[in-house]
């Protein structure tokens, strides 16, 4: 099935799957602009909102998964219910296009996507730059901003907005259930097994709203990250991938290894221990000369990818924590 955009050119036929809860306004404006895009289909799995989320979304076209909340909950697990729901049906889309409820697509990026995937039969998964919507509201948003631009070109995963071939997705699986946090990457590397590809497009795709304006929120969400980190590496550690074991390994130094060597310095050798503390401020400034020295941006994301290995080893150690008591991690949310 073909549909028109409103450039007039073609586009083949493109579900999207949105995830969110208590969204509001986000909501509303991210399904309008996934209409305005010319999605064939538009399904909104909800988790639990109690804004009027679900009458929103029917209101605008969409139709709408209430997931179970009897069990616990994970994006991983929304994703799939969406994904679920498309299987079902024998008129599979072409592409399938996963949109967090906080974010809009951006005019122009669907097009783009679609003729990308279409000549490269070789690429399973496309996405584009996403974009803060208001990155001078906190330090924490423009954070969130910088980490958003990775490299164009063929790429190792994406994240929660994507474009991706049906196929692809539902050959390996979809994503996993249980991973509450890190499931894109996990499952980018699970299609690239097979054969696939993963690109990003230097073309604007999505604007999000991190919504951060704390130093709590921005905490939980490093820890979250170093959560992810140790998971993913006991999953799929091993080489060839090595799957996010340089990520653990360096949380598990500048969060804990490298404090603990410089409190027994302190005690011992106060010298040497001073000389170890000075450690910090030198990875500082060598990540900030990476980005430009005259930047403000370039400290303050020096300043918080060190600080951030401290929340990061905390997510390290509640992971296997969990993995020694048998326990099932919760979800860490941060807005």
């Amino acid at each position: 099935m073909a549909q028109q955009q409103n450039t007039g050119k073609t586009l083949p036929a493109i579900d999207a799957i949105v995830i969110g809860r208590n969204e509001g306004q986000r909501l509303i404006d991210c399904l309008s602009s996934l209409q305005a895009a010319g999605m064939r289909r538009l399904i909104y799995v909800d988790s639990g909102s109690t804004d009027g989320s679900t009458d929103a979304a029917r209101a605008a076209g969409a139709e709408v998964i209430a997931l179970d909340m009897t069990r616990p909950f994970t994006a991983a697990r929304a994703r799939n219910a969406g994904l679920e729901r498309i299987a079902e049906d024998r008129d599979l889309p072409d592409f399938v296009h996963f949109v967090d409820g906080d974010c809009q697509l951006q005019p122009g990026w669907l097009q783009v996507a679609a003729d990308f995937l279409a000549d490269h039969p070789q690429v399973v998964v496309v996405c584009g730059r996403r974009r803060e919507r208001h990155p001078r509201a906190s330090v924490y948003n423009r954070l969130c901003d910088l980490e958003w631009d990775t490299p164009v070109g063929e790429e190792l995963a994406c994240g929660g907005d994507a474009l991706m071939r049906t196929q692809a997705l539902l050959a390996v699986g979809g994503f996993r259930d249980d991973l509450i946090a890190g499931e894109e990457p996990e499952l980018c590397l699970r299609l690239r097994r097979a054969g696939g590809q993963i690109w990003r497009l230097d073309h604007e795709m999505v604007l999000h709203d991190a919504a951060m304006t704390r130093f709590s929120q921005w905490w939980r969400r490093a820890r979250r990250a170093g959560h992810a980190f140790a998971e993913g590496a006991a999953l799929h550690g091993a080489p060839p991938e090595r799957h996010w074991v340089t990520e653990t390994r360096r949380a598990i130094l500048w969060g804990a290894a490298l404090p603990l060597a410089i409190l027994l310095a302190l005690v011992l050798m106060p010298a040497l221990g001073v000389l170890l503390l000075l450690a910090y401020p030198a990875q500082v400034l060598r990540i900030a000369a990476r980005h430009g020295l005259s930047r403000r941006e370039s400290w303050e994301y020096a300043a918080f990818t060190v600080l951030g290995k401290f929340p990061e080893v905390l997510g390290v150690l509640g992971f296997w924590r969990n993995r020694l008591l048998g326990r099932q991690g919760r979800l860490i949310e941060y807005k």
